[in-house]
């Protein structure tokens, strides 16, 4: 089979596409025909030689899938041939990735597909999907009534964080570089969007939440917890998805006179239950269309170091060059 793949961690060039063996499916896996997955930037930090955990040989790229199921294991009752799932988790804690023609998976890391929803939009929302669902509703409570902060609102998990803080009634105020950015972001649901590149953030969030906001939502790999800490209400809570080599200043003062808290939130160190609670809800939302995948373009799996080098320039270089995922197709 098809699959892009690496032998040795290094830059996007390391990536390889050609055949390689075929998986099956063992006890308790499903194996996928995948028709579309996405890049994210774990991915990319994986492949670059971060020592998170040993690959195997050859390792298989990616964390995100969606597709058909073409055969099932021993023990496994909720999937049978024929039937569209997707998910994530993949290419992480030593597992095999997803960006090939066929992937064994366990059976605990994929959902049923919801009627109506395409394989592009459901790899799309994947990854992004669940970590935007573990902080918005496992950590933040968002619901009626809130206003949340989102540190840009046009990203993979930001316009996640968007719609679902939507779909829970809360109003959002967003980041986007540049009008047409701001444009996208409006027309995903925010209430308020702050263009950073031509208004100043402390001054139009004092503007659009005087009183605070409940939940910001960080991005950034170098978080800035003046602005946050400023800018939460009394017991507001922060979300912290990036920034592990990060070591900015902590006004410890205002944090604990306020009473805030701060949640750090990592996809893959989430139990596949709380996984799958995320994706019953991003099921329902994207079937209702409360809830879309943004993506900036699609791909041939053939191109998924090109993909890698777009992804990097974006998240590393800081080049904000993307609005949305990058979906391939195998």
């Amino acid at each position: 089979m098809k699959a892009a793949f690496i032998e040795t961690t290094g830059g996007p060039e390391v990536i390889q596409y050609g055949d390689i063996a075929a998986p099956e499916a063992g006890p308790g896996q499903i194996l996928v025909r995948v028709s579309a997955t996405s890049v994210n930037p774990i991915d990319t930090y994986i492949r670059g030689g971060a020592n998170y955990w040993e690959l195997p040989k050859p390792f298989v790229i990616g964390c995100d899938f969606a597709g058909q199921v073409e055969s099932v294991g021993a023990g496994v009752e909720q999937f049978k041939p024929g039937d569209r799932v997707w998910g994530s988790n993949q290419g992480l804690l030593g597992r095999q990735g997803t960006f090939s023609e066929l992937i064994a998976v366990d059976a605990e890391w994929a959902y049923p597909s919801p009627d109506g929803v395409s394989d592009d939009c459901l790899a799309a929302s994947s990854l992004v999907g669940i970590t935007a669902h573990l902080g918005v509703v496992g950590k933040a409570n968002v619901g009626a009534g809130d206003t949340v902060f989102v540190r840009g609102g046009t990203g993979g998990v930001g316009s996640m964080v968007v719609h679902m803080c939507k779909a829970l009634g809360a109003t959002v105020i967003a980041t986007a570089g540049g009008e047409e950015k701001a444009e996208r972001c409006k027309k995903l649901g925010a209430d308020h969007v702050i263009n950073y590149r031509q208004e100043s953030i402390p001054e139009q969030l004092g503007q659009y939440a005087p009183h605070g906001v409940s939940m910001f939502w960080e991005t950034l790999r170098e978080p800035d917890f003046d602005l946050a800490v400023s800018s939460l209400a009394e017991g507001g809570k922060m979300i912290l998805m990036a920034g592990r080599d990060a070591r900015p200043e902590f006004p410890v003062g205002p944090f604990y006179v306020k009473g805030l808290s701060l949640h750090g939130v990592v996809m893959f160190k989430a139990t596949p239950e709380q996984q799958r609670q995320a994706a019953i809800d991003i099921n329902k939302w994207l079937a209702s269309g409360q809830l879309h995948s943004v993506i900036d373009r699609r791909l041939p799996l053939s191109q998924a170091a090109e993909a890698h080098r777009l992804q990097e320039e974006h998240t590393i270089g800081k080049a904000s060059s993307l609005s949305g995922k990058l979906v391939l197709n195998p």
